[in-house]
């Protein structure tokens, strides 16, 4: 009788519903899935449907919610509620399980910092140390030109081996020494973030055992021969010198320092493509290397030089702005002649690197005006993000300090 009894008061089992069935509840309630003991779809009209598994756990009945209905489908809120039973006959709460895992992921995300943002940690803690303020605009110049368009926006912890190779191959062979040190400075603020908890395992930067395996030792690579470019202290000197020298070529050789421009732009100018009112020169797309019209800002200094080459006597109507005594264009050797005979070993394209190398070693102007007052094309995303502008009035700022420096020497006498 004992034994009749307790079965009496024992629950009944639950119908199995298929998927089809479940589909079907549309009545608000709980509605008993059956598969596993407790499942049921909670049907409301203001909230739609969701997963409920009523249990005991730790002697106290729990509602455990398993998910909304039909993104969890009826196999997969069976499998959880298992999962859940599961857990609570081991004597673990799944719920306070779900809040540590909750605090956790929270913690972990805390503690995520992304590789620009160690970089620029990195770098205030590093440049006590560091001799002169030279050193830090290295590093901060070579990485935000190569590194942050990549890794930028990374979560440091997120960072492999593929992403260096990636910030690390289209310069490999081009700018070998640049990218040698690149890696070295990747390597080093990966370690960092590791001791300071932002990531973990190897450093995928590493060269010994791990990247000399992907590139070529700096020592093996053949060495691309620079333009020999005179350094930036030294140029107010020779300007003054320059402005000595007479005709065309020199005029061109000016213009040229002046507006960092390469010498087949300066020779092929033409008087059509300068704008006397707003102070610009607007080299056409199809004399541009990159094929891209470029806009050039025109300091005082530069227009000085235009008026003088318009006085000169040059037969014909003046179309170029500096040609040779016929009215053609000058050679490319015409500029490279006026050096030659000023003892000066370095040429005119090497101007484009000293002006380069004066904003990143004596200004505070971003690396990115000089990129595009160079009309430089750089492959990543952020560049060309960056350049649906092109800056203009901030270049021509860039464009006038470049011409007082330049000038330095004629202004003191």
């Amino acid at each position: 009788m004992v034994e009749e009894k307790s079965l009496r008061h024992m629950p009944k089992k639950a119908k199995e519903l298929s998927a089809l069935e479940v589909s079907r509840l549309t009545r608000p309630g709980n509605h008993a899935a059956g598969g596993v003991t407790g499942l049921y779809l909670y049907v409301n009209e203001a909230d739609g449907r969701s997963w409920v598994l009523r249990t005991m756990v730790g002697g106290k009945r729990k509602h455990l919610g398993l998910g909304g209905y039909p993104s969890v489908t009826l196999a997969q809120a069976r499998e959880k509620a298992r999962e859940a039973r599961e857990q609570i006959a081991k004597g673990i709460d799944p719920v306070h399980g779900r809040r540590l895992a909750a605090n956790a992921l929270r913690a972990q995300q805390a503690s995520r910092r992304t590789f620009d943002e160690v970089a620029s940690a990195y770098i205030s803690f590093q440049e006590s140390g560091w001799k002169n303020a030279k050193h830090r605009k290295q590093w901060s110049s070579t990485l935000e030109t190569y590194a942050y368009p990549v890794l930028g926006q990374m979560s440091v912890d997120a960072i492999t081996e593929h992403h260096v190779i990636a910030v690390l191959e289209p310069i490999w062979t081009e700018k070998s020494e640049t990218a040698s040190r690149l890696r070295g400075r990747i390597e080093s603020i990966l370690d960092w973030a590791r001791v300071r908890g932002h990531r973990e395992g190897e450093n995928p930067a590493r060269w010994k055992g791990h990247l000399d395996k992907v590139f070529p030792a700096q020592s093996k690579i053949h060495r691309v021969r620079h333009f020999k470019a005179m350094a930036a202290t030294a140029t107010p000197a020779f300007v003054r010198q320059l402005v000595g020298q007479h005709g065309s070529s020199a005029l061109a050789l000016r213009f040229l320092i002046l507006t960092a421009a390469r010498s087949g732009e300066v020779r092929g100018a033409e008087w059509a493509e300068i704008d006397f009112e707003q102070s610009i020169w607007t080299i056409p797309a199809l004399r541009m290397k990159a094929k891209r019209e470029h806009r050039v800002p025109l300091s005082k200094a530069a227009l000085d030089v235009l008026a003088v080459a318009k006085s000169l006597p040059r037969p014909g109507k003046q179309i170029l702005i500096f040609s040779n005594p016929k009215g053609g264009m000058l050679s490319d050797m015409s500029l490279i002649a006026v050096m030659r005979r000023m003892e000066v070993e370095a040429v005119p394209h090497g101007f484009r690197s000293t002006f380069r190398d004066w904003v990143g070693e004596s200004t505070q102007f971003q690396s990115e005006l000089a990129e595009m007052a160079l009309a430089h094309v750089l492959p990543n995303k952020t560049e060309a993000a960056y350049r649906r502008g092109d800056a203009l009035e901030k270049r021509r700022a860039l464009m006038d300090a470049w011409a007082n420096h330049c000038q330095s020497e004629i202004s003191h006498g």
